[in-house]
């Protein structure tokens, strides 16, 4: 599956009815989670999927509002709280072996920002004019082709106040070939985004510090306005909008060189990190947001199949305090941007010392005999699972490199 996403330009009638859709997708998900939850009190039994399309019907009968919105975008509805209860008990079954994680059960959503149709209510007029029921002709920017049949469509409203789709697509698998490159070690860091084991170094272009002055003014004026008036909501607009920015920049910059790395090596050998609990250390959560590790590493997995590249990932312990030339371990704290070698007095850029440790370690893998006792994740095949919907129109949180290529934002 492979997502493509195209800003729309709905007309203010049609945004008019987008939003009243939105409402209405809101109200059936709360009437249903409270179903769900009286469901269970009274027989103790799940209220299925299944279930939940039924119900919608008597909702219509009570609510006859409701069917301005198509059939299939209330069936995405049943199926996204059946998707939110899967994880909630997949979570409370974590939590019990151990797993320091938050349960969360499934909360009533305060407003619903997409629509997702699954199957139909969508289709091409003319190349571009994108069709949507009950809302109309609306006007589309395709600046690429698609490749592969449309499975969904969804139509999303961004805190910009801008308008984007995105189409699912399903994409015919074709056998691997290698481009038959050089094998190349990443390593990833806060002052150089990227250092290659060949010695070259790529600095973090640092797009949310460089805007930071102008998302104080902006929030400020945000915090100043009255809660509720128009003021208040033009100044989010504004505010929306450089995070929007600082987002497509960084976006552009991580698709630029991924896309230059997967074409330029067969094998790139990167660390697995857990950047979930990096980011708990409140003194660099903010610059390792800023760099987007996750993100770096999502693209380079779902591009590297295509340009016949596998991406592969490796145990980071001890990468940066290792010798590259003798093994040779010893500290290393973050100020010291050299390694110098107490045993054989081997010097080094501190990164791309880790980078050659983290293609070593590949190496050393492949013979049997990794050195952290783990041998390395290749995730060639994961690319082709593509990107999925929520993903790219709302951006993955951190499954450490899941597909796709947005930012996050609220749904």
């Amino acid at each position: 599956m492979l997502t493509y996403k195209y800003r729309v330009y709905p007309s203010g009638k049609q945004a008019e009815r987008l939003n009243r859709q939105m409402y209405l997708s809101k109200e059936v998900y709360n009437l249903l989670l409270e179903k769900s939850k009286e469901y269970y009190k009274e027989t103790g039994k799940t209220f299925s999927q299944f279930d939940m399309n039924n119900h919608i019907k008597e909702l219509k009968l009570q609510r006859p509002e409701i069917s301005e919105v198509h059939s299939q975008v209330l069936q995405n509805i049943s199926k996204r709280i059946n998707e939110a209860y899967k994880a909630f008990f997949r979570r409370v079954r974590e939590k019990k072996k151990g797993k320091n994680v938050k349960v969360g059960f499934p909360r009533f959503k305060k407003f619903v920002s997409s629509l997702t149709y699954p199957q139909e209510g969508f289709k091409f007029n003319k190349e571009n004019r994108l069709h949507l029921s009950n809302i109309g002709n609306i006007p589309i920017v395709r600046h690429r082709t698609m490749k592969g049949k449309i499975k969904t469509c969804t139509i999303k409203k961004y805190p910009s106040n801008k308008w984007y789709v995105g189409f699912s697509n399903d994409i015919v698998e074709n056998s691997f070939r290698s481009n038959n490159k050089e094998e190349i070690g990443i390593d990833t860091g806060l002052k150089n985004i990227v250092t290659l084991s060949n010695g070259t170094i790529i600095e973090a272009p640092k797009f949310l510090r460089k805007s930071e002055k102008r998302l104080k003014f902006l929030q400020r004026r945000v915090s100043r306005k009255k809660k509720g008036s128009m003021n208040r909501k033009k100044a989010r607009f504004k505010l929306a909008r450089i995070h929007e920015k600082i987002e497509n920049q960084r976006n552009d910059f991580l698709h630029k060189i991924s896309k230059e790395q997967v074409n330029s090596f067969s094998k790139i050998v990167i660390e697995n990190l857990n950047i979930n609990n990096m980011i708990k250390n409140h003194c660099l959560a903010k610059s390792i947001a800023d760099v987007s590790w996750g993100k770096y590493g999502q693209m380079l997995h779902y591009k590297a199949w295509s340009a016949g590249c596998e991406v592969l990932e490796v145990n980071p312990r001890n990468t940066s305090k290792e010798c590259s030339h003798c093994g040779n371990i010893q500290n290393m704290p973050l100020s010291e941007r050299t390694f110098v070698c107490s045993s054989c007095g081997h010097i080094e850029d501190r990164d791309v010392n880790a980078a050659i440790n983290i293609l070593k370690k590949h190496t050393a893998g492949r013979a049997g005999i990794n050195a952290c006792g783990d041998l390395p994740n290749t995730s060639s095949k994961l690319n082709l699972q593509g990107i999925s919907m929520n993903q790219e129109l709302y951006g993955a949180k951190s499954k450490s490199a899941l597909l796709l290529p947005l930012e996050a934002h609220r749904l």
